[in-house]
């Protein structure tokens, strides 16, 4: 039996990683840890966890703790990755992975020299639908790639204590919403990005409240694009162009709960003939969240039966890009 620690009562978690380890015989949230001791226990009586710390550093050296979820703000994940190295205890980090890629660097570090597992959370690189698309590109059915661009808008209010507006915790679109476009733009062109233009739309707390980007993944130009905004219009999506042909997945950052209204498509286009693929159209086994995927991968990389997709060089290599963006 595989126990979870929670830093953090935090909103994402309850979808994350509590109902996705309620659906497993194999995994059990054994404990969360949060400063606040009232908000803590409020948290555990509402979703059945047995224990409650008040302080991050007891909850990662619990004796009943595997697998530590980090869902704090970023400027909480690189110390608390490296003790819970030190603990031997592995890792799943919400992204953005660390607040640069130095702390990335001294995250991964750690972790590759106490042998832990330490994954970073793009939930999207796990679901059928999105492998599907990666397959499609990869199978040369488009062509060669000559263009691509991934966006994620969607409005994040500035209400109390919301950390995305607050710089020194890592808050930002580009750190919240960009890297998902980042990092599948990277992934799906297997090539690391230069950046050649950028702009980023500052909040007056001096957060970016929009980013844009032009840049180069070998020779393939690209443009990422992310807005928090009070103008942003809900939207994420990534389109290739080929020298065969167009392809396009619309919420590739696919909703936490699956059904037809707030599906995904995949769209192909070679030749003039065109391919759909809907939820409506897809696999019974395809019709769970992403993060129940990626839960199974951590499970998996936990026993040593995969190799960990995200993390290691992978989220430092993100990290890095996402630092060219913001610096220019």
């Amino acid at each position: 039996m595989i126990g979870i620690g929670l830093l953090g009562a935090s909103k994402i978690a309850p979808n994350a990683i509590i109902r996705p380890a309620a659906l497993r015989e194999d995994c059990v949230i054994q404990a969360v840890a949060a400063r606040d001791e009232t908000r803590a226990q409020a948290y555990a009586d509402k979703y059945d966890i047995p224990h409650v710390e008040t302080s991050y550093e007891a909850l990662i050296a619990r004796d009943d703790i595997d697998l530590i979820y980090n869902a704090l703000p970023p400027s909480l994940h690189c110390e608390l990755a490296i003790l819970a190295a030190q603990h031997g205890k592995a890792v799943l980090c919400e992204k953005p992975f660390a607040m640069n890629a130095d702390e990335a660097r001294r995250m991964v570090d750690a972790a590759t020299a106490a042998g832990t597992v330490l994954i970073e959370a793009f939930h999207y690189r796990y679901h059928p639908a999105f492998l599907a698309f990666e397959a499609i590109l990869k199978s040369g059915k488009i062509g060669d790639i000559e263009d691509i661009s991934g966006v994620f808008d969607i409005h994040l209010p500035n209400r109390a204590g919301e950390l995305r507006y607050v710089p020194e915790l890592g808050g930002g679109a580009m750190m919240d919403l960009g890297c998902y476009p980042l990092h599948a733009l990277r992934l799906l062109t297997e090539q690391e990005p230069v950046v050649t233009e950028a702009s980023n739309e500052l909040h007056p707390s001096g957060v970016a409240l929009s980013s844009w980007a032009s840049l180069t993944f070998g020779d393939v130009p690209g443009v990422i694009d992310c807005n928090m905004g009070q103008d942003a219009i809900a939207d994420n999506r990534i389109h290739v162009v080929g020298s065969l042909g167009v392809a396009k997945f619309v919420n590739f950052v696919q909703p936490h709960e699956w059904n037809p209204q707030t599906g995904f498509e995949i769209y192909v286009e070679v030749d003039g003939r065109r391919e759909i693929t809907t939820l409506l159209n897809v696999p019974e086994s395809w019709k769970r969240s992403t993060y129940e995927y990626q839960l199974d991968h951590v499970v998996k990389v936990m026993r040593g039966e995969v190799a960990a997709l995200t993390g290691g060089e992978d989220a430092i290599a993100t990290m890095t890009a996402i630092d060219a963006v913001l610096a220019s």
